[in-house]
């Protein structure tokens, strides 16, 4: 994902890396969750530890994840809140020492805002409604944190102690709070807040104007949250949209109010405007509350029929968190490893419980509210789109575990288009603009030659046309520079100045020109397959055309590297024209053509020097995402055992069980994403040729109950944890020549079978990698 602080020195890097190492053992295991929150038994979700990659010593060098319970794709993730979160900052953070409250959120990443949250914040004595005053102390130790239920003890601000317990399902909260030696308990339900515009001044505020309504009789206190903090940012600015919520309580209210600005009303049933809260006083010496949140995108009555269908009236929290343990544990446990450590189990459970997680549903009951129009449409919906990250692997992994979902995700996209005008690219309740590229293009054509049609092929196509052959607004006089407020679509920024015509986007006109030129260029790939697809065979031809000549067209033969070019064809400098990289990283982001890139850098002997400077160098930079493929580079020029070695490198350096367990963003499940299939053993290097580059699998043996094959994916590959290197490969008995594997080989099931070595071997050397071989044809 774009981050606003980019181009930092690789010495920067390393640092940055070394601090993640020396932290592994920086967090204090945390503590099993009670047996009555252990059902349904699953080792896989057992090894789930939410905290990894929540720690960091900056935005970019935290993985941005947040200890959160909610099922898999769930609308709001509920998590604890120890800081007030926005563009750059979590609602919490492992290294604070004080909760405020539990938020469910809608934030989907670190790099984008908030968006209609709900904050629910328990108390005891006088009631604390400003953050900074109804803050309470814990400790790690006291604090348990697994994929479907969170508890923490906190010292009351009068005295006391407050458990608090959390559970949720998808568009539910469900909170317990037992009250320990104190004062008369109430429950603090914040509707709005001032509201943190961008990154770079948390001054830089404004203050929506929301409603809280008590309902003493029902004891429910309900209202409506227009927070969304990317406002400021893309061209739809979903004038209607809110969050809604219905916070029910099990036990009567004692007494009651609203509070504004930190201003008390007693008695008050209703109240508007900003820094808005209602709350809900219990009898003195209550035990335990329950509160369960409803929470809606359309109405309050949304919200609390949401409430009622998914957790009704008399459920415990106990029952709450077994089915959403139930959905986690029925993916989980379709994945069997063997040959793992203790570490090694909760990195990769972990990972898989990341890249579960978004896009996460926008719709509910079957209807949406669609910002693009400012309208309630029937039908389902995601929101939550890191596309410029998750098209890499985390589709792939995703077509392969939940291929359930991904016919909805992909008709949400087509709504978009219909309901905005295009697809989207980051996607967070509408359209921001972030990052370059339209891949979206390259989700639906690899879904399509993945054998997944359920949604509207024709539109599909119109779609991906449009993002191939229509310019944005303003074309010549718009930047789009990172987060640029008041424009339109940036969609294919360029494509009219220069691209269509000469193949390259200019510098001097647009930024991030280079970047943009490689990313169109493979969207340009990705649309060609996806129009022969709809035997549209004159636009398969001439988007392919351009696809494989496009890239070189800022190939510098002078100094061997990618880069970008003014309108008038001069070269704008080396330093110039990149996203979150740099003329290392994308002079090998030729994925769908990598042959040409190899006799473009002299041949193979050539281009494996080439790949060994880039590593030892210092230049490989895994914690943003242009970086991903090139260790498997090796295994295209001829030089597997090089890209076993690297692959393991990577790893080790940039994963572990920590805290700080991730170096860089998450991004919506990429980083996960990456380990996940270079465990395995392979990785999706040019995603929608339906095709795999063989790494090095970590593990003996991994059994995956896929959804959609009538076989388990059987991988073997014996000794593997202590040799990295590969002697042969056998799909279902015969032996591969070369290091790809087709999805065929895997959607199907059947058995993948490595034979390791501890020293290197000359399998795949001779006959894979050679200039002359184009592997850009796709099955159709």
């Amino acid at each position: 994902m774009r981050r606003e602080l980019r181009n930092e020195k690789t010495v920067g890097r390393l640092i940055v890396l070394a601090a993640v190492l020396l932290s592994v053992s920086a967090r204090l295991h945390q503590r099993d969750a009670p047996s009555a929150f252990s059902n349904p038994a699953s080792s896989a979700v057992d090894y789930v530890d939410p905290y990894i990659g929540n720690g960091g010593d900056s935005p970019n060098g935290s993985g941005g994840m947040i200890p959160s319970t909610a099922p898999p794709f769930a609308m709001t993730r509920w998590t604890a809140q120890t800081r007030q979160n926005y563009v750059s900052v979590t609602p919490y953070n492992y290294t604070d020492t004080s909760i405020h409250g539990f938020q469910g959120t809608h934030q989907p990443a670190i790099w984008m805002g908030e968006s209609g949250q709900a904050i629910i914040a328990p108390g005891a004595g006088q009631v604390q409604s400003v953050f900074e005053k109804r803050g309470m102390s814990f400790k790690h130790e006291d604090e348990i944190a697994t994929a479907s239920y969170y508890s923490v003890l906190l010292d009351g601000v009068e005295g006391g102690q407050i458990h608090a317990e959390q559970s949720a399902t998808s568009r539910v909260g469900h909170l317990r709070f037992t009250f320990k030696d104190t004062k008369t308990p109430y429950v603090l339900v914040e509707a709005t807040r001032a509201s943190v515009m961008g990154s770079d001044d948390p001054t830089n505020v404004t203050y929506p104007l929301g409603e809280i309504t008590i309902d003493p009789l029902h004891r429910e206190i309900s209202g409506r949250n227009p927070e969304r903090q990317d406002f400021i940012i893309g061209p739809s600015p979903a004038p209607s949209f809110a969050g809604y919520f219905v916070a029910r309580f099990d036990v009567p209210f004692a007494s009651y109010g609203t509070a504004q600005n930190g201003t008390i009303s007693e008695n008050a049933t209703s109240g508007e405007g900003a820094l808005l809260s209602g709350f809900a006083r219990f009898p003195t010496g209550t035990h335990q509350v329950n509160v369960r949140v409803g929470v809606s995108f359309i109405s309050v009555e949304q919200a609390r029929k949401n409430l009622d269908t998914e957790i009704p009236d008399g459920t415990a929290l106990e029952k709450t968190a077994e089915k959403t343990r139930a959905a986690w544990a029925e993916k989980l446990d379709r994945i069997k490893v063997e040959g793992a450590t203790q570490e090694e189990n909760e990195i990769f459970y972990t990972a898989v419980f990341h890249t579960l997680q978004y896009p996460y549903e926008q719709s509910e009951d079957g209807k949406y509210y669609s910002g693009y129009d400012d309208t309630v449409h029937e039908g389902d919906s995601y929101t939550g789109y890191s596309i410029w990250d998750t098209f890499r692997a985390e589709w792939a992994w995703q077509i392969l575990l939940a291929p359930e979902c991904i016919p909805g995700m992909v008709q949400s996209m087509l709504q978009d288009y219909i309901e905005g005008g295009w697809l989207p690219m980051w996607k967070n309740i509408v359209e921001t603009n972030i990052m370059v590229g339209t891949h979206a293009d390259s989700l639906i054509a690899e879904a399509v030659v993945k054998g997944i049609r359920d949604f509207d092929l024709q539109t599909a196509f119109e779609a991906v046309l449009k993002d191939a052959t229509v310019p944005p607004d303003n074309d010549w006089n718009t930047s789009y520079f990172d987060r640029e407020q008041h424009v339109g679509y940036e969609v294919r920024a360029g494509l009219s100045s220069v691209y269509a015509s000469h193949g390259w986007v200019a510098s001097d006109i647009h930024s991030e020109a280079a970047s943009r030129t490689l990313d169109y260029a493979y969207d340009d790939y990705a649309a060609s397959v996806l129009a022969a697809a709809v035997s549209e065979d004159k636009w398969a031809a001439k988007l392919r055309e351009r696809a494989f000549s496009a890239p070189f067209t800022i190939f510098n033969n002078e100094t061997g590297f990618m880069e970008a070019r003014n309108a008038n064809g001069s070269w704008a400098g080396q330093d110039a024209g990149w996203t979150e990289g740099d003329m290392w990283a994308y002079t090998f982001d030729v994925v769908h053509d990598v042959p040409a890139l190899i006799t473009r850098r002299g041949g193979n002997a050539s281009f494996v020097k080439f790949l060994d400077e880039h590593f030892d160098g210092g230049h490989n930079d895994h914690t943003n995402e242009p970086s991903h493929h090139i260790p498997y580079f090796y295994s295209l020029a001829g030089a597997a055992s090089k890209s076993q070695e690297r692959i393991r490198e990577v790893t080790k350096i940039n994963y572990n069980n920590s805290v700080n367990g991730l170096s860089g963003n998450e991004d919506c499940g990429q980083m996960s994403a990456w380990y996940i299939f270079s465990a395995l053993g392979f990785y999706p290097v040019d995603p929608v040729s339906a095709e795999y580059v063989i790494g090095t699998p970590f593990f003996d043996k991994v059994t995956i109950d896929l959804p959609a094959a009538k076989h388990p994916l059987v991988i073997t590959s014996p000794g593997a944890p202590s040799k990295p290197y590969i002697k042969s490969v056998s799909v279902n008995g015969k032996k591969l020549a070369g290091p790809i594997l087709t999805h065929a080989d895997i959607a199907s099931g059947g058995h993948i079978e490595f034979e390791m070595s501890e020293t290197p071997q000359a399998w795949a050397s001779a006959t894979l990698g050679k200039e002359e071989k184009r592997y850009d044809h796709v099955e159709l």
